[in-house]
Formats: structure tokens, sequence, C-alpha cells
């Protein structure tokens, strides 16, 4: 009879034991929220790219079941859509009224949005493959204003903002897939000189050693702005 008052104190130690063990658990980590969970996979994905990321990965990181996760969002898909557009929002001015100064203001929209795409690589390649989010229709919305009140007209304002929207993209995943280091670019230039005659304009140019990807961004959108302005 001795040992069942043993047996159920054992018993309820070691439930006192795992609760204690939940308890630090719980204070040893923050609250999960929507918030959380779209910073941590925003920070994976800039770790280990699209298929760095699933919902057990991002749980774990989270110190989480992979459960609970969808108390907060329905799926991967859903996190792959807020994470991206939570690295597209606008944090520059919201001006929406005509401004004489059209000009600066849409090279600060795309400058600050190929920015942000290049601090964070994924992003230029997932964009074309998702839902658009709140904060690049914002962008959307505030580069059409401004492009329309400085006298962009409407039948002409879908092609002035895909055609910036092409240049952003293209010049972004170019920036970001081009991996060849000096010495590789010094390499290409000299086979280039070795044929001599075939390819004189790219080589009297030297195209090849051309790595002012941001100047280049800059020049090549004033080609497309002198192209928009009104006449």
């Amino acid at each position: 009879m001795s040992a069942k008052p043993s047996s159920m104190s054992n018993k309820r130690s070691r439930r006192k034991t795992r609760l204690s063990d939940s308890d630090r658990e719980m204070h040893s980590e923050p609250p999960l929220s929507l918030e959380r969970i779209i910073t941590t996979a925003v920070e994976m994905l800039d770790e280990n790219g699209v298929d760095g990321l699933s919902m057990r990965r991002l749980a774990d990181r989270l110190g989480a079941g992979a459960m609970s996760l969808y108390w907060h969002v329905d799926n991967k898909e859903k996190v792959f859509d807020l994470a991206l557009d939570c690295v597209l929002e606008y944090r520059g001015s919201q001006q929406i009224a005509p401004s004489e100064n059209w000009r600066a203001e849409v090279i600060h929209m795309l400058e600050d949005w190929r920015t942000s795409m290049l601090r964070h690589p994924w992003s230029a390649a997932l964009l074309p493959r998702r839902a658009l989010g709140s904060n690049i229709l914002n962008r959307l919305e505030l580069l059409s204003k401004t492009l329309s009140g400085a006298g962009v007209t409407d039948a002409d304002l879908n092609v002035a903002i895909w055609s910036l929207w092409n240049y952003v993209m293209g010049a972004t995943i170019t920036r970001a897939s081009f991996d060849l280091s000096d010495d590789e670019m010094v390499a290409a230039q000299q086979r280039l000189e070795q044929i001599s005659g075939r390819y004189p304009t790219i080589e009297r140019t030297r195209l090849l050693l051309d790595n002012d990807w941001d100047g280049a961004f800059r020049k090549g959108l004033d080609f497309l702005l002198d192209g928009l302005a009104p006449r």
C-alpha cells in the first residue's frame, strides 16, 4: 500500500517538471505573432532563398510547433506573399499631389524599389509569380499619380508604368545574378581582345569591364524619363 503514494508522487513530480519545462520554453521565446513570423521568414529567405523556406523550418526557427503557424497564416504561399510585401514597403514621400519636380520623385521611387530588392535578392525572382500586395500596389499607385500629374495621358500611362516596371525588374535581376569577380571580368575582356575585329564596338567600349551598376541604372532611367517628359 505504501508504494502507491510514492508512484503518484513520482507522476506528479514528472508532470510538474514537464510543466516547468514548458513554462521555460514559453518565457524563452517571444509570443508567436504574424509580425514575428514574417520577420523571421524574411531573415530565412535572405539567408537561403526561396527553396530554403518551409513551414517546418520556419517553425523550428521560431521555436514553435509547425501547426501553431497555421493559426496565423494559411500556408507557405501566404508566407511568401506577406514576406515579399513586407520588404517592398515604400518609406519615402507619399505625396500624390502634382509636383514641379516629378522627375526627382519618380527617380527616388524607382531607385528605392531597386535598392529594396537588391537588399533581398529573392524578392526580384518571386515578385512576378506572386499576388501583388498592398505595398507594391501603393508604389504603383503613387508612381501612376505622379506620372499622371506630370502630364502623361491615361492612354500612355499603362505603357509608361510597365516600361518602368520592366526596367527596374530587369536591372535588379541582372545585378543580383551577375556574380563574376573582377579577375573574371578582366579575363573575359582579354579573351575578347584576342579575337579583335569580330566584336569591335563592345571591345572599344570595354563593355565586359563595366561594373558601374548604379550609374548605369541611373543613366538608363534618365533615357526612359526623357521619353516620358511632357513635350
